[in-house]
Order: C-alpha cells, then sequence, then structure tokens
C-alpha cells in the first residue's frame, strides 16, 4: 500500500544515496564532453566571452563603471546558468530517465538530485572566471564572503524541490519543458542578473516579487564581499520549507503513476 511513510522513505533512501546521484551526475558530464580538449570548461569560457561583450556593452547603457559592474555581471551570468539550467532540464528528467525508472529500483529522489549535482559541478568550473574577475578587478574578499556556503546550502534545497516538482510536471505535461525554456529568456530580463537593485534609478516591485532576485543575491552578495539582506534569507527558508512540502505531496501522488506517464 501507498502511503506518506513509503514517500518519506523514498526521500530517506535518495539522501543516503547521494553518491548514487553524484556518480550519474559525473556519467553525465563526460558523456557530454567526450573526446572534448575543454570538456565543462567550454561553459567557462562561454561565461568570460558573455562577460566581455556585454560588460562592455550594458557598463555604457546603465552609466555603471565598469569595476562594479563586469564583477556583478559575472556572478550574476553563472549563477543564472545553474538556476535556469536546473529548472529547465527538470522538465524532462524522468522523461529521459524512464529506462533506469522503469528497470532499476531506485529511489525516485535519486534522479532530481543527480540534475542539481550536475549544475553544481558546472558552476564550480564557471566559478573560475569569477575568481579572475575577483584578481583584475580587486574584488575585496573579507570575512562576508564566507556568507556564500550556508547562502549556497539555501539556493540548493530550493533547488532540489523545484527539480521535484518540475520533473513530476513535465512527465505528466510534456510541453512544461518547451513552456519553460521559452519563458526563460523573459525572465533573465526581469530578474537582477545583469543588475544588483541599488544600481536601478527606481524601486520595481517586479523585481522585489520575483523569486529568482534572492536566490541570485543571497549568493551575489557573499561574492562581491556584501552581506545579503536579512529579508533574503527569510524569503528562501519560506521558500524551502513551503516548497518541500509541496514536492513530497507531489512525490506521494506521483510515485505509482510516474512510470505510466513515462
Amino acid at each position: 500500500m501507498h502511503s506518506y511513510a513509503t514517500t518519506f522513505k523514498d526521500l530517506q533512501e535518495g539522501i543516503k544515496g547521494a553518491k548514487v546521484a553524484f556518480y550519474i551526475a559525473m556519467g553525465d558530464i563526460r558523456a557530454r564532453y567526450r573526446r572534448s580538449v575543454l570538456g565543462p570548461f567550454w561553459q567557462s569560457l562561454a561565461t568570460a566571452i558573455g562577460v566581455v561583450g556585454l560588460g562592455l556593452l550594458w557598463s555604457q547603457l546603465l552609466n555603471i563603471d565598469r569595476e562594479k559592474f563586469i564583477p556583478t555581471l559575472t556572478a550574476g551570468l553563472i549563477i543564472w546558468q545553474m538556476l535556469s539550467g536546473v529548472l529547465i532540464e527538470s522538465c524532462g528528467l524522468f522523461v529521459r530517465q524512464a529506462s533506469i525508472i522503469r528497470n532499476v529500483v531506485m529511489p525516485l529522489s535519486v534522479h532530481p538530485m543527480s540534475v542539481v549535482t550536475r549544475y553544481l559541478v558546472n558552476f564550480v568550473h564557471s566559478l573560475l572566471v569569477f575568481l579572475i574577475v575577483v584578481v583584475f578587478m580587486h574584488i575585496d574578499v573579507n570575512w562576508n564572503t564566507l556568507l556564500f556556503f550556508p547562502g549556497m546550502l539555501l539556493v540548493v534545497a530550493n533547488l532540489l524541490w523545484l527539480s521535484f516538482v518540475f520533473g513530476v510536471l513535465g512527465a505528466r505535461y510534456r510541453d512544461l519543458e518547451y513552456g519553460v525554456a521559452s519563458v526563460m529568456p523573459m525572465l533573465f530580463l526581469i530578474s537582477p542578473v545583469m543588475y544588483r537593485l541599488e544600481f536601478l534609478p527606481f524601486s520595481s516591485l517586479i523585481l522585489e516579487f520575483n523569486p529568482f532576485t534572492y536566490l541570485i543575491e543571497v549568493l551575489r552578495a557573499p561574492m562581491l564581499g556584501h552581506v545579503p539582506s536579512m529579508t533574503t534569507y527569510i524569503v528562501l527558508v519560506v521558500m524551502a520549507l513551503v516548497g518541500w512540502i509541496l514536492a513530497f505531496w507531489f512525490l506521494h501522488k506521483a510515485k505509482l503513476r510516474l512510470p505510466f506517464w513515462i
């Protein structure tokens, strides 16, 4: 009989099997960059090119000093790549893993964990670009920088439940992946990826009610040597609590139906 206890057990076994999620993620990365010279560092190179191009152009359009704008842009871009990548790929997560789900006894929670793990590895590779910017732009590295680590825990906690929810919805409604992919460019523009809120000459309610604002700022502020606002932490904690309740409910409802959907 399928109960909430069995759903909770699935989550427990998924956490205990975190190594499996890591191996799946690394296998996907190796398969994608097989026979490639730079491997995952191609993404770092693409980020570097984007930083140079956008940094030179948008710093003049927004009338912001390059020394302030380029570090903000660099941190925002590599964080956005992680966030958007997880959301888009999670929509087709269970469909792509259909053969494994049908033939291997494994907690369903392992698969969202593998997606988040893979993009965390890509994020670490892209951090190389930011470290170069830190050196050349003389970014202040201080005790505030250590707040990056609790911020990353909050971001991962939210990405995991988002991956669960989007994964289940994407398995049931196949158009979701295309819909999310088409919406992400607009979300990029209304999210503080290329700028911080204090750079704007006006107060925007759209940004304040945009959850990406807090997911970005909780990481970018420490990377730039600043302290994130208390509001940022409160919003992310509430998002994580509500989101995990939602993800648990989605997993419970879809656990027996998922093999038939995919």
